[in-house]
């Protein structure tokens, strides 16, 4: 076996492993300590080399933006609690609900406002439903599409700031939190129009598909509703503004007056006020959310410890230029690569989490697409945009997962008339995985949905800078008016001795 073969069968072995279902962390270690081994016994590196190995563990375990994961995961565990989705769902449903589309209209809405402050998908999928399922159901909408909008809005959640994927991505790529989130807000308030958009058509195609709620089923109106509309959302857009616009992660705002974990930390201290001003705030509420987070945690660290493993015997074994060589020489330049890319993490998401693909994949992406000349957090968003989609493509999209298992509970207790299939959820999903490839391949081509939030940089053209000498008379005549000063001062001195000496005669 030579050096050359070797990177490629750790990739090999990489897949497979992922493919057995054993928990990623131990085997992504197990593989990696595997070749080290083996590289150490052929003398491709010295046993010293692993020495490195608890100093990039310490490094993982040291590193202070990682620490902003627990926040932002205990804030989402605390407002998926705190009855926020229900009102919210409730008065937006019954705002929208009399025009046709109404009710997947208020879903879309209310799943991006969730999104900008949960970044939990299973909570925001399973709360969205459990509300709206029932009355989508009872109002004649089309299941396919009742289930598609549902997962879908819950899943945008993970494109939309402050994402926990998109911490972990600027983490990964060496950039800044607070850009990253300025750069993720194009797309998603893009895919919200493509979402409105599809939704617009199906009510004019199959009007039936999406008929509007009676009137007089609305339980509130004028004021009243209108007061229960707002007293989600002006709430919401506090703490949204207060946790990003903190960190510089809103657009227009150019200074960061806190670091991603100081903004988790106070947008986790915002979860537990909007929680008491919902009279939900519990011990019972706490534990909850603080054992989801414990578990998010733990799973977050020990899968970028086993990553970190593989990466630094890849590395040894100068797997990162067979990378390079591998995807430098793809025909069409950047677009080239990001589409091959793209379409090996759409069907890696078949498979993997995003957590999983972010720590194990994008180390070996990053530094290639640095080289190639890559704006990196065009290209993290990219990445984010299509990560989105393993949640919703079958046969393994948790999303789908998610809605399967509240409808069977919804049916159970008698809120749902029929039981949903899952043929329908399946089948429901795939407009809209084709809305979220589509918006994939829009970011690839328009790069400005992007860049257009970010910060400008400053561009200086070392080839056209100047410095200006001073002009070389004045230069001149200074010199001459120093030099005759001089002469006037050694005459004067001059002149004086030979008084001195005159008058001693």
């Amino acid at each position: 076996m030579s050096l050359e073969n070797f990177p490629p069968l750790m990739f090999l072995g990489l897949i497979l492993i992922m493919l057995i279902g054993f928990p990623v962390a131990f085997s992504l270690a197990a593989l990696g300590l595997l070749s080290g081994f083996i590289a150490i016994s052929q003398g491709w590196f010295p046993s010293a080399f692993m020495a490195n190995l608890p100093l990039n563990v310490f490094g993982i375990l040291s590193n202070e933006l990682l620490l902003a994961i627990p926040f932002f995961t205990l804030m989402g565990a605390i407002l998926e609690k705190c009855g926020l989705a229900e009102d919210m769902l409730d008065s937006m449903g019954q705002l929208f609900g009399p025009i046709r589309g109404g009710l997947g209209y208020s879903v879309i809405i209310v799943g991006f406002i969730l999104g900008a402050i949960t970044g939990t998908v299973a909570g925001q999928v399973i709360a969205m439903a459990m509300i709206s399922l029932p009355v989508m159901m009872r109002y004649g909408y089309n299941m396919r599409y009742a289930t598609g909008v549902l997962a879908a809005s819950g899943t945008i959640t993970q494109l939309v700031p402050p994402s926990l994927v998109l911490v972990v991505l600027a983490d990964q790529l060496g950039r800044s939190v607070g850009d990253m989130y300025k750069g993720a807000w194009g797309p998603s308030i893009l895919q919200v129009v493509f979402f409105a958009i599809y939704t617009f058509i199906l009510t004019r195609v199959r009007p039936s598909y999406l008929p509007g709620v009676p009137p007089e089923a609305r339980t509130l109106n004028g004021w009243a509703l209108w007061k229960k509309c707002l007293r989600g959302i002006i709430p919401s857009a506090i703490l949204i503004f207060a946790v990003l616009g903190s960190m510089g992660g809103l657009p227009g705002i150019d200074s960061a007056i806190a670091t991603p974990t100081e903004a988790g930390a106070m947008g986790a201290v915002g979860a537990f006020i909007l929680a008491a001003i919902h009279k939900r705030l519990s011990w019972t509420l706490i534990k909850e959310g603080m054992t989801g987070t414990m578990r998010i945690t733990a799973m977050v660290v020990f899968i970028l410890i086993g990553s970190r493993v593989f990466s630094l015997v890849f590395q040894g074994v100068d797997g990162a230029k067979w990378i390079e060589h591998l995807l430098t020489n793809l025909p069409g330049g950047q677009t080239g690569f990001l589409i091959v890319v793209n379409i090996f993490i759409f069907f890696l998401a078949f498979f993997l989490d995003f957590f999983e693909i972010a720590f194990i994949i994008l180390p070996m992406l990053g530094p290639v697409a640095d080289k190639m000349g890559i704006n990196m957090i065009w290209f993290g968003v990219l990445l984010c945009v299509n990560m989105q989609t393993s949640f919703m493509h079958p046969p393994f999209g948790f999303a789908l997962f998610y809605l399967r298992s509240i409808a069977d509970t919804l049916f159970k207790n008698g809120s749902l008339p029929e039981k949903v299939k899952s043929r329908d959820i399946y089948l429901g999903s795939i407009p809209w995985v084709l809305l979220q490839i589509l918006l994939v391949i829009v970011v690839i081509f328009v790069p400005q949905t992007v860049t257009m939030f970010l910060d400008k940089e400053v561009k200086i053209d070392l080839d056209k800078v100047q410095i200006e000498a001073a002009p070389m008379q004045d230069t001149e005549s200074d010199n001459t008016n120093n030099q005759n000063s001089l002469d006037e001062m050694f005459k004067d001195a001059a002149k004086s001795d030979a008084e001195r000496a005159q008058q001693s005669k």
